[in-house]
């Protein structure tokens, strides 16, 4: 495996997962600069400080308050000053999608724009980050797949024990990241609908973290949850049936200009 510590110096050292989360800020940040070319009325660019604000508290906050309730609760109950000790890992997707929702909600309404254009921006560029953190994930050791053994690409993951695993963060990052990115694109391209790009990730990426739960070894602290679903599989489910049912309102909208 790849050491975790990308640089050291003395007792200082910075982690892959550290350079990744922010270069995924980064990159995509970028893109969403690009993107905003199409909204070149609604949306003033001055903005774009204030929005990448809003979009990382929202990350970092609903990240750390979802891992917390939806994977560790009784943990942190019994060690709550732990809860802020973002450094030692342990956040959640789910979390951290409900932070940017919050933060989107509250600075359209700030900004005085439109909900759905902002989110198809954010949501556009999303895939970008993910793709850096799976990659983090796989030089961590951590979020590992089930056992394997006789699949070729099997891997033997410090934490994991002498099981050859899937590794699934490369699956996630394939399917969240790439597959996600080019999909979204394809039909913000082909659907010019404010709503569409971000109700498609919502219900892709409810889609294929489903899909790589089934690869990937339940949560050590909580395991399966409802028979042979995991807690990402069901924090999933309401994704997809919620995504759905805004994409088909939408759909009997009127595009917006």
């Amino acid at each position: 495996m790849i050491d975790p510590i990308a640089i050291a110096m003395g007792p200082l050292s910075i982690r892959w997962y550290a350079l990744a989360y922010i270069a995924g800020i980064i990159v995509g940040w970028k893109y969403v600069i690009y993107l905003s070319k199409s909204y070149p009325i609604l949306f003033d660019h001055k903005l774009f400080d204030s929005l990448l604000l809003y979009v990382t508290c929202g990350i970092i906050l609903g990240g750390r308050i979802g891992y917390v309730l939806f994977y560790n609760l009784n943990y942190y109950f019994s060690n709550p000053e732990e809860m802020f000790m973002v450094w030692r890992g342990g956040m959640s997707f789910h979390g951290g999608f409900l932070g940017v929702v919050v933060a989107i909600a509250l600075f359209a309404r700030k900004a005085n724009l439109s909900i759905f254009i902002i989110g198809d921006l954010v949501a556009s560029a999303a895939p970008i980050g993910l793709f850096f953190g799976r990659i983090a994930n796989f030089i961590n050791g951590e979020l590992f797949g089930r056992a394997a053994p006789d699949l070729p690409w099997a891997i033997i993951f410090p934490n994991g024990g002498e099981i050859p695993r899937h590794p699934s963060q490369i699956y996630e990052a394939l399917l969240e990241g790439i597959v996600l990115f080019i999909f979204i694109r394809r039909v913000s391209i082909k659907t010019q609908r404010p709503g569409i790009a971000v109700t498609s990730f919502v219900i892709g990426y409810g889609i294929v973290r489903t899909i790589c739960e089934f690869f990937r070894a339940p949560d050590a602290q909580i395991g399966f949850v409802i028979s042979h679903l995991s807690m990402g599989q069901i924090l999933s489910l309401p994704m997809i049936l919620i995504g759905g049912i805004i994409m088909f309102l939408l759909s009997r909208k009127d595009p917006l200009h």
